[in-house]
């Protein structure tokens, strides 16, 4: 058996939309982009909601791949931006002797494991960095909030 995605859609929505009047119910497009593995090279751990909030609880960094403009439209809470495509630009501002947890879109955006593979080609140490694969597609799906 072959198990094929669905066709993309010809206007992507790459953020779950809040159905009106739903409290609590978002509608998904599963289709575009590429689906990440859990696990990128290099040695990173992938890390879920529960990770990322406790991470969160303790004051500890956590970083939003995506570009500006869907950061705009809400990002977890604490997160900072720092776009992936400038990631090389903006090394010196993580601290390698912190644990940083990154995320952007969901399991089928490329924005994170591309900027986790610029920091660790420049060196960064694998071992202080997590990925949130799960993204803001399924922080909302799980009713967590966005600031």
């Amino acid at each position: 058996m072959r198990i094929e995605r669905l066709p993309a859609r010809s206007e992507p929505q790459r953020l779950p939309a809040p159905v009106p009047g739903g409290t609590g119910l978002f509608t998904v497009d599963g289709t575009w982009g590429t689906i990440a593995p859990i696990s990128l090279p290099g040695g990173v751990e992938t890390v879920g909601e529960l990770e990322v909030i406790a991470h969160v609880e303790a004051g500890l960094p956590l970083v939003d791949t995506r570009k500006a403009d869907y950061v705009a439209k809400g990002t977890i809470p604490t997160a900072r931006h720092l776009d992936h495509d400038e990631i090389a630009d903006h090394i010196g501002e993580l601290d390698r002797d912190v644990v940083t947890v990154m995320f952007c879109n969901g399991p089928q955006c490329g924005a994170t494991p591309d900027a986790i593979a610029t920091l660790l080609e420049a060196g960064y140490p694998a071992a202080k960095l997590r990925f949130y694969r799960g993204g803001v597609h399924d922080w909302v799906t799980l009713g967590l909030p966005l600031v």
